[in-house]
């Protein structure tokens, strides 16, 4: 157990979110980078595409999002008719602030006819504006789904520049990155392989290039996760944020995982505790909902990521 609360208080908390949660018809959902103990009471633990489809899918007549605002606003997107919850209402995302309406609406203008590819991390209001959604899982086959040459990838250059890389294709990228994957260096990457020369660096893209170049697997959390499950290796450093370990623990119990450095923490998908998944059911709040208007719009965009 690598929980941040005894498990005393664990079984407590646990126990009351289960009754709460019958009472609200409510669905759980939860981000690999979250707490270990809040990833363990989720109904689905999963990436932002993952947890896009179960947002979409799901039966619950509320939704509890574990995870930062632009993933609650998804599931607004989807599921109007349900109430979304988001635990920790100031649990934001620094990149997806990188990108904002008037700047991308500027942009257009320059650039007439840009088709714009929206990383998932981004606000209702952006994807409005975008053409198309995108997750790390999904980058890829959506740029290739597109056809001419003005592409815009917004906010994640690192990821854009991954998917560009993968397909040959000139892509126009966004000066926006993720603070947390940014602070890892190939110094980290070449310490801790130093220690443990035979473990595999498995790292996400949103990693800076120089880091994705001496990778030996780039993937979305979900990815990593596969990958690691079915590699015959036993050994694995990893370049994202430290949440993903207690997942990758719990289905190769037998192999090691290292973390690249201990500054893959990202302090938002960290606000989130027990206490405040118990609180957000028993009053129904804080509730995340988008503008009727806006959400046609970056709904649509969603969308036509999902039916990819």
């Amino acid at each position: 157990m690598n929980y941040s609360i005894s498990r005393d208080l664990f079984e407590s908390l646990a126990g009351e979110i289960q009754e709460l949660k019958k009472e609200r018809k409510a669905v759980i959902l939860a981000h690999y980078y979250q707490r270990p103990e809040v990833q363990d009471i989720a109904d689905f633990v999963g990436d932002s595409l993952q947890l896009s489809q179960q947002a979409a899918d799901t039966d619950a007549e509320v939704i509890v999002f574990c995870g930062v605002h632009f993933m609650a606003e998804s599931a607004a997107l989807l599921s109007p008719d349900k109430v979304v919850i988001l635990p920790e209402l100031n649990a934001g995302c620094p990149m997806a602030d990188m990108v904002d309406v008037e700047g991308l609406r500027a942009y257009k203008k320059r650039v007439p006819g840009v088709q714009v590819v929206c990383y998932v991390n981004s606000s209702a209001e952006v994807k409005a504006e975008s053409d198309i959604c995108c997750t790390s899982s999904n980058a890829v086959k959506v740029v290739q789904s597109l056809a001419g040459e003005d592409i815009l990838f917004i906010p994640d250059e690192n990821l854009g520049r991954y998917a560009a890389k993968i397909l040959g294709r000139s892509l126009q990228l966004w000066p926006g990155y993720c603070k947390t994957h940014h602070r890892l260096t190939n110094d980290d990457i070449e310490a801790v392989k130093k220690e443990h020369p035979s473990a595999k660096v498995i790292v996400h893209p949103e990693c800076r290039e120089e880091i994705c170049q001496v990778a030996d697997y780039i993937g979305s959390t979900a990815g990593l996760i596969t990958y690691a499950k079915n590699s015959e290796n036993q050994e694995f450093i990893v370049g994202t944020e430290s949440g993903i370990l207690h997942q990758l623990h719990k289905v190769c119990p037998e192999k090691k995982f290292y973390l690249a450095s201990e500054r893959l923490v990202c302090p938002n998908m960290k606000m989130t505790t027990l206490e405040k998944v118990r609180d957000g059911l028993k009053n129904l709040s804080p509730r995340v909902t988008v503008e009727e208007d806006i959400r046609v719009k970056a709904k649509a965009t969603l969308e036509r990521m999902l039916a990819l």
